[in-house]
């Protein structure tokens, strides 16, 4: 029986492009490191121009940064046709990541915080889908990863615009997975249970009732590997949901 090489491990996406949302840190800057060891090129997607240049310097060559607010459709559709460009048509790989999350009750909502979870966590990977995705069917090939979590199943008190995003991003990918069965393109939903990254830096769940300690959350590095597990499988293997928690 022959063995698998680190070489060969780490060699499984060469000649492969992929977009990030959300790059500059967290789920989205391991997913971004694990494709570049993997040997795509990959355009980083994220708001913060230096960061995301130190995040560039840092992955090498093969990481290209663009920068963008995905919650503004304008500077979308700038992204969409620049990494167009840059890969020579749609990437062979599209992972929406990029998130918002807010806490409030449903008497105290900020209505505008709200529509921006939504654009961010929900428009915004709509608008990309839209755009590649008809590059993708013609070349008979793409896969498109959606980053979702434990509330796109389960609702939180003060979790509600969160919570209807990521519900909706399900829904979302449910109708992307029936809709380019057969077709050469994957589709896959990645749902981790919570996860340490900084998102939890301004909300603090040590101390709150019900949340869990940062010490025993997932670490980004395990989703990404959930991520490169679903986008190595065999051409003809889709992972339709991939589930995470921590054991």
């Amino acid at each position: 029986m022959s063995s698998t090489t680190g070489a060969e491990r780490h060699s499984r996406l060469v000649g492969r492009t992929a977009l990030v949302t959300g790059a500059s840190r967290g789920i989205g800057l391991e997913i971004s490191r694990l494709l570049v060891e993997e040997g795509a090129r990959v355009a980083i997607l994220a708001r913060d121009e230096r960061t995301l240049g130190d995040v560039a310097t840092t992955l090498g060559a093969q990481a290209t940064p663009v920068v963008c607010d995905v919650s503004r459709p304008e500077l979308v559709n700038g992204v969409v046709s620049h990494v167009s460009v840059l890969f020579g048509g749609a990437p062979d790989i599209l992972v929406n990541n990029a998130g918002a999350f807010e806490l409030a009750t449903l008497d105290t909502v900020d209505p505008s915080s709200f529509d921006d979870v939504i654009d961010t966590n929900l428009t915004a990977p709509l608008r990309l889908v839209r755009a590649y995705l008809p590059g993708m069917r013609a070349r008979g090939s793409g896969h498109v990863i959606t980053i979702g979590s434990v509330a796109d199943r389960t609702v939180f008190p003060e979790n509600a615009a969160y919570a209807a995003s990521k519900h909706g991003l399900r829904a979302l990918h449910e109708v992307l997975r029936l809709e380019t069965r057969g077709s050469g393109v994957r589709a896959t939903l990645v749902s981790p249970g919570p996860v340490d990254t900084a998102l939890w830096d301004t909300v603090d769940p040590e101390a709150r009732q019900g949340f869990t300690p940062r010490s025993l959350m997932l670490a980004p590095r395990a989703v990404a590997e959930g991520v490169i597990y679903a986008l190595t499988q065999p051409g003809d293997v889709n992972v339709d949901e991939l589930r995470l928690s921590r054991s």
